[in-house]
């Protein structure tokens, strides 16, 4: 990998893979629900996927519109608090 990219080709590269990564996590989303009454593994498992994209998303928005989005703390799985 030795091609040079000017800011814009990046720029225009990492939009792209935010747009892939929103389409995953909501393709993802969509499965997560769709498994949920009939295969719940299977449906936790697409939930672990959407949240994987959502991470990825959250970082390639911070780096296209720095501070835009208001950083959030995970919530809480399976009733369990975070204490800080």
């Amino acid at each position: 990998m030795t091609d040079v990219v000017d800011a814009d080709e990046l720029l225009r590269r990492i939009r792209r893979g935010r747009d892939r990564a929103a389409e995953e996590r909501t393709r993802w989303a969509e499965r997560a629900r769709d498994l949920a009454a009939t295969e719940p593994d299977g449906a936790r498992d697409a939930a672990a996927s959407a949240r994987a994209y959502e991470a990825v998303l959250r970082v390639l928005d911070e780096i296209v519109r720095p501070g835009v989005r208001p950083v959030e703390r995970p919530a809480a799985e399976d009733g369990v608090r975070r204490v800080t």
